[in-house]
């Protein structure tokens, strides 16, 4: 076989491969997931955190406990924004977590008024392990900073606290499922707990499902509700703005609304 053979035969094969959603490359070599030994992760815990003695995710399942039920007993465990964050590290029962590069937690002052919830991570958002980054990031702080809101604010009457409903990036981008929404909804309540927001902004339909359990957000954006005691008022997304720049009028009363409330 000529060098010219094999090139356009690999070619070939990388596009065929390619045309059916391989579009990235996660070890050097096939790997069989019924092979690997499953070894409890290693992170550096606090040894007075609630959840140091957590030391595998078997030592706290028994048959009738649902994943639900596990992220409902860890959740419940942790009593500040460390634990919570070490807590979904080892929750092992999602498996958006073995296909992501790292977790995204959060970014902003964890006393801010505002705590603004968006969907799953993006590759971006992956790559550095932080919510909002990249176009739809910029965009997201020109939005707030255009009613006087910043996650880099000291102040918390000026600054927003910003996570994702999901906190690991679901392969190629897609939208996580229901039953991978449910599961993480414990750590998401515990979060809001913790941060204890004025308000919450729910930007996209993924965030709505986990903290409204409903979705088609273009019905009832903008307006304002309530769930986990909290008031609520739901966004668009800034990926659906960035598509349609003709939808930043509406999101533009959104923002002046927050802002009404903020002021009153």
């Amino acid at each position: 076989m000529s060098n010219s053979q094999s090139f356009y035969e690999a070619k070939l094969a990388l596009e065929w491969q390619y045309e059916f959603g391989v579009d990235e490359a996660i070890s050097d070599a096939p790997i069989n997931r019924y092979e690997i030994e499953i070894v409890p992760p290693k992170l550096k815990i606090n040894p007075k955190s609630n959840i140091a003695h957590v030391s595998s995710m078997p030592d706290i399942l028994s048959s009738r406990e649902t994943a639900s039920d596990v992220a409902k007993i860890l959740a419940k465990k942790c009593d500040n924004l460390t634990e919570l964050r070490d807590a979904i590290g080892l929750f092992e029962m999602c498996s958006l977590k073995k296909g992501a590069k790292n977790l995204v937690f959060s970014d902003g002052p964890s006393n801010s008024r505002v705590m603004v919830i968006g969907e799953s991570p993006t590759r971006e958002e992956d790559n550095q392990g932080k919510p909002f980054v990249g176009a739809e990031g910029e965009l997201v702080d020109k939005m707030f900073q255009a009613i006087g809101l910043s996650r880099r604010a000291s102040n918390p009457n000026d600054a927003i606290y910003i996570t994702t409903a999901i906190p690991w990036r679901p392969p190629q981008s897609r939208d996580p499922s229901s039953d991978e929404i449910a599961m993480m909804v414990p750590f998401l309540k515990r979060h809001i707990e913790l941060i204890n927001p004025d308000f919450i902004v729910l930007m996209g339909n993924i965030a709505c499902s986990a903290v409204l359990n409903k979705v088609g957000i273009n019905k009832f954006r903008g307006e304002w509700t309530e769930a986990f005691g909290k008031r609520i008022i739901p966004m668009l997304h800034p990926r659906s703005l960035l598509r349609d720049p003709m939808r930043k009028r509406d999101t533009w009363n959104d923002l002046l609304s927050l802002k009404e409330q903020l002021n009153s």
